[in-house]
């Protein structure tokens, strides 16, 4: 299928100009700037007049919950909401049941999606203790990254013997992603206010999530990571930065391409903070927990001034019974976004606070370029057409009833919006389309140039 785009703005390198964008055989086969004449011959026309039009986004951080966790998400259904919210590739996370932790469970991830997927896609291998022999054996052209997680409830999947870690970081064939809190000290806090709950003293609600997750146990533990890869080398990306703190051990001062420790953080530290607690409650739990609004003013600032390198979903769909069924001990962590995140991205946008170019580095540039992937990030003649074009100029109200999460509800709901994601190209392929699908095409393998 051929597609002529036509009278877009083009947000890309930097760059905001008005063009048409020709697709044929699934890649950007040619950009014609205005004044340009070309002939598209027999392309469906698509008019994106008034409309921006920027590369997929690759959104580096989700929690598609199959195998083993599908009555709260599934690979097709968070597909589904990832391409209409212009997300055209994703890289999902080893905690599964079974957890990824061997080759052979990493393949038969690979195969699902292969089946399901509306969009593009990788899965980590999950580090533990004992299997850096089945870490040995990734491809590194193919898998997109090592999970570490130094902190957390992970079950086996928490590595926490400093022999095993410094093994990992000497010897994983490729970029290690790190989930970084302190385990020792989210254990005592965790004793401390179940006693002062048990004692009538607190309220075991969501207000003392950023307690007993704390800025301490955030940075701790990513000072430990960033020790461990300046000492060995390793290629280093840590992930959903929460605190002011953290962002001291991250550079600003060399270009994306020369760094080796690397940092994301995610929407919902940008737009909530402590105090949302209140009337959010459990729907805003997750880990590490959003912290205070100076944690979040000075993440947002860490967006211009380069050191937060990419931004991530952390897309982590429980049921509603699991999060607001008890009180704070019992509520899982974590919720669904990657449906929101564009536009969430595009209120700080509004209020002058990030550029659209910069949004489409953080969400799109750079994390084609910080894992390496062949031809997609970028608008550029002979990419693969990894394509949204968004509206800027609709106003409309986030609502649970308009998700396609498979668990129904959104921590976003109620919230008013400014934009929204018309079109989605995965390949050159079209499947969403100003609210149906086109799931004809599934995604495929992305492949990594390493």
């Amino acid at each position: 299928m051929k597609y002529l785009i036509k009278n877009a703005t083009v947000v890309n390198e930097g760059d905001c100009f008005e063009a048409d964008v020709f697709i044929a055989d699934g890649k950007i086969a040619k950009i014609v700037r205005k004044g340009e004449v070309f002939d598209a011959g027999n392309a469906t026309v698509i008019d994106a007049t008034g409309k921006y039009l920027i590369p997929g986004i690759i959104d580096e951080h989700v929690h598609f919950r199959e195998p083993g966790l599908t009555e709260k998400a599934d690979i097709y259904t968070e597909s589904r909401a990832a391409v209409a919210g212009g997300v055209t590739s994703f890289m999902d996370m080893p905690n599964t049941v079974p957890q990824t932790v061997t080759y052979e469970l990493l393949q038969q991830k690979f195969d699902l999606a292969a089946e399901k997927s509306l969009a593009n896609y990788s899965f980590y291998i999950g580090a533990t203790n004992d299997n850096l022999a089945e870490v040995a054996k990734i491809n590194p052209k193919e898998v997109c990254g090592v999970k570490l997680f130094m902190g957390s409830s992970t079950g086996n999947m928490l590595v926490d013997q400093i022999n095993a870690l410094e093994r990992l970081f000497k010897e994983a064939p490729c970029l290690i992603a790190a989930h970084c809190e302190e385990e020792s000290i989210i254990k005592r806090n965790t004793l401390l206010y179940k006693e002062m709950a048990e004692k009538g003293e607190i309220k075991a609600d969501a207000t003392i999530h950023p307690l007993v997750r704390s800025a301490e146990a955030c940075y701790q533990s990513s000072a430990k990571a960033v020790e461990l890869a300046e000492k060995t080398g390793a290629r280093l990306h840590v992930m959903h930065i929460s605190t002011q703190a953290e962002l001291g051990l991250f550079r600003n001062d060399i270009p994306l391409k020369d760094k080796k420790i690397t940092a994301e953080t995610c929407p919902h530290y940008l737009f909530f903070n402590n105090q949302n607690y209140v009337d959010k409650g459990f729907a805003i739990k997750c880990n590490p927990a959003i912290k205070t609004a100076a944690d979040q003013q000075a993440l947002t600032q860490a967006l211009s001034n380069g050191l937060i390198d990419t931004i991530g979903t952390d897309h982590a769909p429980h049921l509603r019974e699991e999060k607001f069924t008890g009180d704070y001990f019992s509520s899982k962590s974590g919720f669904p976004s990657i449906q929101n995140s564009l536009n969430i991205l595009l209120l700080l946008y509004r209020k002058n606070i990030i550029s659209l170019p910069q949004i489409v580095n953080l969400m799109c540039h750079h994390p084609a370029l910080l894992y390496q992937i062949d031809r997609r990030g970028f608008i550029r003649e002979g990419y693969h057409a990894d394509l949204a074009i968004v509206d800027l100029d609709t106003t409309q109200t986030i609502c649970n009833e308009d998700m396609y999460y498979k668990c129904g509800w959104t921590p976003y709901n109620g919230t008013q919006v400014h934009s929204h994601v018309t079109h989605t190209f995965v390949n050159g392929n079209l499947v969403y389309e100003n609210g149906e699908f086109h799931e004809e095409q599934k995604g495929v393998k992305l492949e990594f140039r390493r």
